[in-house]
């Protein structure tokens, strides 16, 4: 895995989302921002993910030209909004190839594809490319005696699903970074 040194230089090169898809073509943008209107937190979510005491930078590594990050890289905005100590910067995986090199899943560069990290960017998590709400409803469709078409709405339980596995991915990095024992002996807690 990288060090701190060149997963800052990766963040710091990161975009925010709307910087992100303002750089997008402008006939991808539409179908981010009706995604993105689809998605709420719920007020437990919202809670939770404002309850979360640690600066938590977030590297996404997505594709404005890519249906899984369409439908769900529009949570992690959501999920940023909800918290000022989470801070999300994307990267367009195909400007940046050595990276995806190294976050490659299953053999194959994959997007989205999200790493967690704590304030001194020591590497805390990775999750991606899609979430087990998002696979077994894959699974479900794929497997089975018929596919969707490509583009088919995503059904809203699904949505619902998928942004609860964000969310308890983003949870999972909070409670590591709380229970850090070289944070809480610098923030003295």
């Amino acid at each position: 895995m990288l060090g701190n040194d060149a997963w800052r230089g990766y963040f710091g090169s990161g975009l925010a989302y709307p910087a992100y898809l303002a750089q997008a073509m402008e006939n991808e943008r539409p179908r981010w921002q009706e995604f993105g209107g689809k998605v709420a937190l719920t007020a437990g979510q919202a809670a939770l993910l404002k309850s979360f005491t640690r600066r938590m930078p977030v590297l996404c590594l997505s594709g404005t030209w890519c249906g899984d990050c369409v439908q769900q890289v529009p949570m992690l905005d959501h999920i940023q909004r909800a918290n000022a100590l989470i801070e999300v910067r994307y990267l367009e995986r195909d400007a940046n190839l050595e990276l995806a090199e190294k976050l490659k899943i299953c053999g194959g560069q994959r997007v989205p594809v999200v790493v967690f990290f704590n304030e001194d960017f020591d590497f805390v998590g990775l999750a991606g490319d899609r979430t087990i709400s998002r696979y077994r409803a894959l699974a479900a469709r794929q497997l089975g005696p018929s596919c969707p078409l490509p583009g088919a709405p995503v059904p809203a339980d699904e949505v619902a699903a998928t942004l609860g596995d964000w969310v308890t991915e983003f949870e999972r990095a909070a409670i590591v970074l709380r229970l850090s024992t070289k944070l809480r002996q610098r923030h003295g807690d």
